[in-house]
């Protein structure tokens, strides 16, 4: 489904990605760990064509995004959606409106048509009737919620989750986990998940692939990965003080 062929990207002197390869199959749930600020993000944004690299190939069923006309790659986001790491609701908007956004402002849908597939997408997510309330009614779960529906009302082939769990509790965070999953297994969808939570990776991946340095320097299921002996996945796995990754930053 998506390729990643030795992807470079800096800012300014900052190398953030330094020679990426990754492949995600199609229905296939790929979860990418690492620290804070170590680029994966980034990476999520270059694979919906919003930052352009300093060299390598993205391709998305064959085809090399960088090569795309506007239209084309246009057309190519649609079949995409960013659950992003706020939600980023709009305030002023009711959840309805939030969650059909897209479609009113891109689609030929009815208004009725629109409103029968956002009721839908929430209920998705277990959260049907709450259309006409505004986002400050919400608890932080029910905002993840809304910004996961309103990825499902385009009806993607592929979604982006950017640290699904981050600023919930943890019984919050085991829900989330819960419905991404079990979205993936209703809607056989490709999901892409960025996260530092190792719970979360645990439960909902197919794959796990870590990005360090700018780098993929280890990939596997989640047993294979809580059973590594790489010491820099090892000492990331298990929240360790001690380690080649503190010894680095130091």
């Amino acid at each position: 489904m998506i390729e990643i062929k030795n992807i470079y990207k800096n800012f300014n002197s900052n190398k953030v990605l330094n020679g990426v390869n990754l492949t995600i199959t199609k229905g296939e749930t790929k979860v990418i760990i690492g620290r804070s600020g170590c680029g994966k993000s980034v990476l999520l944004k270059h694979i919906m064509g919003i930052l352009r690299p300093e060299s390598g190939i993205i391709k998305v069923e064959g085809k090399d995004i960088e090569r795309m006309p506007s239209k084309e790659l246009n057309a190519l986001r649609m079949r995409m959606a960013l659950v992003f790491q706020g939600g980023a609701l709009f305030d002023s908007l009711t959840v309805g409106e939030n969650v059909g956004f897209a479609l009113y402002e891109y689609s030929k849908l009815s208004h009725k048509e629109i409103e029968e597939r956002v009721e839908e997408a929430l209920c998705n997510v277990e959260l049907c009737g709450i259309h006409k309330l505004m986002p400050s009614e919400l608890s932080g779960g029910m905002k993840k919620r809304v910004a996961i529906a309103r990825a499902l009302c385009m009806q993607p082939e592929v979604i982006l989750y950017d640290e699904p769990t981050t600023g919930v509790d943890p019984i919050t965070a085991g829900s989330i986990n819960e419905l991404i999953r079990g979205l993936h297994d209703k809607f056989k969808v490709t999901s892409i998940v960025v996260t530092h939570d190792m719970k979360s990776a645990y439960r909902i991946a197919d794959k796990i692939a870590m990005l360090y340095q700018g780098k993929i320097i280890a990939e596997g299921t989640s047993q294979e990965i809580q059973e590594t002996d790489h010491p820099v996945v090892y000492q990331f796995i298990n929240g360790l003080a001690q380690g080649p990754i503190t010894e680095t930053i130091i």
